[in-house]
């Protein structure tokens, strides 16, 4: 399904059941795989006395060249600005990529990792399975987070870090 205000370049290819929401963007030589949700509304909610308020997810999501996303990934729209997934990224099956999220040119995620909203990864990050980096939290270039790592402070040197919270292995 691919809604309004949608742009999806040459040369990419949507598998079967992918949803693209209003205003998604794809560039050129991306592949977005079966079940992909690229563009629904971030988890964002304000309390209030009578209860949870939904925050108005009004942005959009920008998925740069070069980009692959795996069956059943779900990135979501931006609250005001825009999601982006930098040129070359890989996205393996199961990734979540909370609203708000910049992820820097050719970074990998394997298998049930995710980003939290607001969080910025730089270039060439590598996620190992179920790793995941909580909201608001930058991750420096160069960096290898090991499966299972959670990442709930911002990294600024490269190198591999593991556990949960995240050490410099």
């Amino acid at each position: 399904v691919v809604m309004s205000n949608c742009h999806v370049g040459a040369h990419s290819v949507l598998f079967p059941n992918v949803v693209l929401y209003p205003g998604t963007h794809v560039e050129s030589h991306c592949t977005i795989h079966a079940g992909a949700v690229i563009g629904a509304d971030g988890f964002s909610y304000h309390p209030t006395e009578k209860g949870l308020v939904k925050v108005p997810q009004v942005g959009s999501v920008r998925i740069q060249s070069g980009v692959e996303i795996g069956a059943n990934t779900t990135i979501d729209r931006a609250t005001l600005g825009v999601t982006r997934i930098g040129t070359g990224t890989k996205l393996d099956n199961l990734v979540q990529i909370g609203h708000n999220v910049v992820m820097g040119s050719h970074c990998v995620m394997a298998s049930q990792s995710g980003i939290a909203g607001s969080s910025t990864l730089g270039n060439k990050v590598l996620m190992g399975a179920q790793s995941g980096v909580s909201g608001h939290v930058s991750v420096c270039d160069n960096t290898m987070l090991a499966g299972r790592a959670g990442v709930i402070s911002d990294i600024k040197e490269p190198g591999i870090y593991s556990g949960a919270p995240s050490m410099n292995h």
